[in-house]
């Protein structure tokens, strides 16, 4: 029997964290295993790092280019991080959208507030959560990425960050990697099927009933 495919709308899952609670590792990891998954690329205005790719990590601007972006209504969201100035693309979303594609976000809680009032249908969003402060900490210096003073202010921010845990629809404490996959593919398989994104089930069910039985 040949397997059924139904016309889906795409979805924008957003991950939400502070910086050091996994998000990034979640990302990779899901968009390794699932084929029909893409990741939003945003622009940026920070300067580009040892090993970015420009248009693949991210689009590397200048703050003018960013802020006709901006004026132009060409960003689903945008918003300053640490002082940079971040923002989603809006047309590519929306044509992978249209195609059945889900797409990736891993953007912050002022990012996801725009997108959910511009989209919210279309939105699932899910915060990661680490399994303890000193661990948070820990995972910040593990990386070896930033300085003593740039760990210090991503904690004094994480505090503000996971405040805005609760405007999430769900919420995953990282304390496994594995288990934390597991969730995260489950709810991105449960969104899927909701009803109201297969746009193409009334085509489906008229034609499933016989004629005689309806």
């Amino acid at each position: 029997m040949s397997k059924i495919t139904i016309k889906r709308r795409g979805l924008m899952l957003v991950l939400s964290s502070p910086s050091g609670a996994g998000k990034t590792t979640l990302s990779h990891r899901l968009l390794a295993t699932d084929g029909n998954l893409e990741m939003s690329v945003s622009v940026t205005t920070r300067a580009q790092r040892s090993g970015e790719v420009d248009g693949q990590d991210y689009f590397f601007v200048a703050r003018e280019a960013f802020e006709r972006m901006a004026s132009g209504r060409e960003l689903l969201e945008h918003a300053i991080v640490f002082g940079h100035r971040y923002g989603t693309p809006k047309r590519p979303v929306e044509e992978a959208l249209a195609q059945g594609k889900d797409v990736l976000f891993d953007i912050d809680w002022q990012g996801t507030q725009q997108l959910d009032e511009a989209a919210p249908d279309d939105v699932v969003k899910v915060f990661v959560l680490p399994p303890s402060w000193a661990e948070l900490e820990a995972r910040l210096r593990r990386r070896a990425q930033d300085t003593d003073h740039v760990v210090a202010t991503r904690m004094a921010k994480a505090a503000d960050e996971i405040s805005h845990w609760a405007e999430y629809d769900y919420v995953i404490v990282n304390d496994d990697i594995d288990r934390s996959q597991f969730v995260l593919q489950s709810i991105l398989a449960a969104e899927r099927a909701r009803r109201r994104r297969q746009v193409g089930l009334s085509e489906f069910v008229t034609k499933l009933v016989p004629r005689g039985s309806r």
